[in-house]
């Protein structure tokens, strides 16, 4: 969800108010990111009527929608009650266009790592990951994937020192969990997906990167060939806080 203001007639994105998930279970869900990832309910309401159905495009909508919120970030978690949805494809990979993941910061990679571990996640990745340093945007960030009951993507990220929003590194960052660094969305195109986010909703592109190799691999779960330049993630940040990955085919 974006939050926007009106600069003469062209609406500008001043923020990201928060990211949105669809879940078939919400009192599960909301069990699982507050004592699994430390986010705290902040509401919980029915929404119905048909303003909501003209919004989103279904007869009948009843939901319930809960907002938890880490650090200064929120997720909005949604049940429909009516009409029912599809369950995410058992098949999904991190290639795939329909494929979002939240970057959830930690304070200790192995502390954090070895807590979900002990409440038995989903794996996506075979292992937290170390990037290399011959990949200098990126070097030294540790990062993890796994997934939340509903099979959508989370990650663990921690940034080594001088990397990262500075936020991160406050002395007063002493939780494990901290708060969303970013949502992550994969596009076929990063030139025509800049130039939408860009222009259309006033984003502005803050960092690009070219991430492969067998840390890569491991992180995303794909065994895509090393020499098949196509597989490479292409990663463009755009401010507020979203993230481009452009995959080939793997």
């Amino acid at each position: 969800m974006l939050s926007v203001a009106d600069a003469g007639s062209t609406p500008t994105v001043v923020a990201l108010d928060s990211v949105g998930l669809t879940v078939s279970d919400i009192d599960r869900s909301v069990d699982f990111f507050s004592k699994v990832l430390s986010f705290e309910k902040v509401s919980d309401k029915e929404i119905f009527g048909s303003e909501y159905e003209h919004l989103q495009g279904l007869f009948g909508v009843r939901a319930r929608v809960v907002r938890m919120k880490l650090g200064d970030e929120s997720i909005e978690l949604t049940e429909y009650l009516t009409p029912k949805g599809r369950p995410i494809p058992a098949d999904s990979r991190s290639n795939d266009r329909w494929f979002q993941h939240i970057a959830i910061i930690v304070s200790d990679m192995d502390r954090a790592y070895e807590w979900l571990r002990q409440n038995k996640v989903e794996y996506a990745s075979t292992g937290p990951q170390t990037l290399p340093e011959w990949n200098t945007n990126a070097a030294g960030i540790k990062a993890f994937y796994f997934k939340d009951p509903d099979h959508h993507a989370l990650e663990i990220l921690w940034f080594p020192p001088g990397k990262g929003d500075p936020k991160w590194h406050r002395p007063a960052a002493t939780k494990l969990f901290l708060g969303i660094d970013h949502t992550a969305i994969v596009v076929n195109d990063t030139e025509a997906s800049l130039k939408f986010y860009k222009e259309a909703l006033g984003l502005r592109q803050v960092a690009e990167s070219e991430n492969y190799g067998v840390e890569q691999k491991h992180l995303n779960n794909a065994a895509c060939e090393l020499e098949n330049s196509r597989s490479f993630p292409r990663e463009s940040w755009i401010w507020p806080t979203t993230k481009l990955d452009s995959n080939g085919g793997c």
